[in-house]
């Protein structure tokens, strides 16, 4: 009722469609409509019915071709495959994530919420007592292990308060090899709080302050009555320079182990005396431009590229071994090698010189460049390493104190325009200092499983979210092997810009006489800070603790 009559009983259509002749395209539709409407297939032997539409019939959900297995898969065993993706990229202009999952969840369904997987890392160390000091600061970093994480979590008041002054004494906590109840150990739950205490400057909130560079879209849009009220600017740099003087002073008496300073355009590293292999006080820029360095040079900053330097004299080494290998080839040949003993032409051979003009005497017909930019193309490798991690900027000894006021007063130092305009460099520090406020790192534990071959297995882990500091990575590793009995693993997600820190600050035949014995920080980790950086510009991705012995991948 309500429907013409001849709906259910077309005939003429019918009769209409079978004597129009069939087109090379009309089996595969036939085909296509026999899939998409749910009624063909399920009913052999019923005509389709001729006036339903391919467009309005309800389509199936094409299957989804597997995703292909991200770069870093074949290094990492099944359990460990599930969470490479849980880190974030370097990168600090993400999409925003979505809603926090349950505890339990599948990892899988996690691992959604971040979108590039971590870095292929070398070939894997040798199993040692220690890992080497990584002077990059993380963003995050991923624990997980056969032990469950729930000991770090819902701390009581009475604990959070003793590992704040555990921290703020410097108390040295020493633990047991292994802890059997780590939820019912105080002094364990003590010692994880006291790992997570870091030092910043300024202290806003409810703006974002670490990362610095590439975070202008997370800035966007907060409010910052400093942007265009320049007396609230001056304050703030002046309450900044107070807080920046104090910390190296504590610096230079070996109360404080090093700081950072992050600007939106670079960020500077302070070590004491005694710490990378240094018997004096060092500072690391990176990355760097020319311009900046030119202003350093001006200033009568002396500095040093180190891994500018070590890659040229890689460079050559590479070239007079090809060219030694040459001549030997040729000379077993029986053939003289045209031009062997000749220097290959360098730029820095041109001093600017056009006598060589007189001499054809044409001097005066022909257009001189200027001295600018003869400078310029002598200092073209230098140029092109700016933004780079070939553009780190080493300064050692009472240069750092030149350094300090130069960046006091340096105008590249805070934007001018943008987000971050009028908006004072990033503190941190692992020691308190004037005008510091003292943070702590985000951590959380989840519970989930993980699929392997076979089913699901049960996966637990602790996610730590913040600005992982040298030595905060040191000090969760010395809670976290007691508290899971010798074994777990750890992916860490370096912010990429501060990875050139790594590179050697100290000549090899130096030697160490600078101890620094109340520097805030334990015994081990101011043992393992001390040592000379061995990971160049890279840094550690993968840390692994196995029957309490590491293994870490770059």
């Amino acid at each position: 009722p309500g429907h013409s009559p001849g709906f259910k009983k077309p005939p003429a259509l019918l009769r209409l469609k079978r004597k129009r002749p069939l087109r090379r395209s009309e089996p595969a539709a036939s085909d296509v409509a026999a899939v998409s409407d749910p009624r063909g297939p399920s009913a052999p032997g019923r005509r389709r019915n001729p006036f339903s539409s391919l467009h309005n019939a309800p389509q199936r959900a094409a299957a989804a071709p597997p995703a292909p297995a991200p770069p870093g898969a074949s290094w990492c065993c099944p359990l460990c495959y599930s969470f490479i993706q849980f880190l974030q990229p370097a990168g600090e202009d993400q999409p925003p994530r979505r809603a926090e999952p349950d505890e339990r969840s599948d990892i899988l369904a996690l691992s959604k919420d971040l979108h590039s997987p971590l870095a292929v890392p070398r070939v894997p160390s040798s199993p040692r007592q220690e890992f080497p000091a990584d002077w990059s600061i993380k963003t995050r970093i991923l624990f997980m292990s056969s032990q469950p994480f729930t000991w770090a979590e819902h701390l009581k008041a009475q604990e959070e308060a003793q590992g704040f002054a555990q921290h703020c004494r410097a108390t040295e906590t020493t633990l047991p090899r292994s802890v059997q109840e780590p939820r019912l150990s105080t002094e364990l739950r003590c010692a994880f709080q006291q790992s997570l205490v870091y030092w910043l400057h300024p202290s806003l909130p409810w703006l974002p302050l670490f990362p610095r560079i590439g975070a202008d879209r997370k800035i966007a849009g907060k409010a910052c009555p400093w942007a265009q009220d320049e007396a609230l600017q001056q304050v703030l740099m002046s309450d900044w320079s107070v807080s920046f003087t104090s910390l190296y002073n504590l610096l230079r008496a070996r109360l404080c182990p090093y700081f950072y300073v992050c600007s939106p355009q670079f960020s500077v590293l302070f070590r004491a005396a005694g710490l990378a292999g240094s018997d004096v006080p060092t500072a690391a820029i990176a990355p760097t431009t020319r311009g900046l360095r030119e202003a350093m040079r001006s200033e009568g900053i002396e500095f040093s590229l180190p891994l500018l330097e070590e890659s040229r004299t890689r460079k050559q080494k590479s070239s007079e071994e090809n060219l030694e290998a040459e001549t030997t080839d040729s000379l077993r040949g029986g053939r003289s090698v045209e031009g062997a003993d000749e220097p290959a032409p360098s730029d820095d051979d041109d001093d600017g010189s056009f006598s060589w003009l007189e001499e054809m005497g044409v001097q005066d017909k022909v257009k001189k460049p200027d001295t600018i930019s003869i400078q310029l193309r002598k200092e073209k490798h230098e140029v092109q390493v700016d933004h780079r991690p070939e553009s780190l900027v080493l300064v050692r000894g009472t240069n750092t104190f030149t350094l300090l006021n130069f960046l006091i007063s340096c105008r590249s130092l805070v934007a001018v325009a943008g987000p971050q305009a009028g908006l004072p460099p990033t503190l941190l520090s692992p020691v308190a200092f004037r005008g510091g406020t003292m943070q702590t790192l985000k951590a959380r534990s989840v519970n989930g499983r993980a699929r392997v071959q076979g089913g699901f297995e049960d996966v637990f882990s602790l996610e730590v979210v913040g600005p992982v500091l040298p030595h905060a990575v040191h000090a969760l590793a010395l809670v976290l092997g007691p508290a899971q009995r010798g074994a777990f693993r750890a992916l860490l997600s370096p912010h990429e810009p501060s990875a050139a820190f790594n590179a050697c600050p100290a000549p090899p035949q130096e030697a160490l006489h600078q101890d620094l014995p109340a520097c805030g920080l334990h015994p081990k980790t101011v043992e393992q800070l001390r040592q000379c950086p061995t990971l160049g510009k890279s840094s550690i991705r993968l840390l692994e603790m196995k029957d309490y012995a590491y293994t870490w991948k770059a």
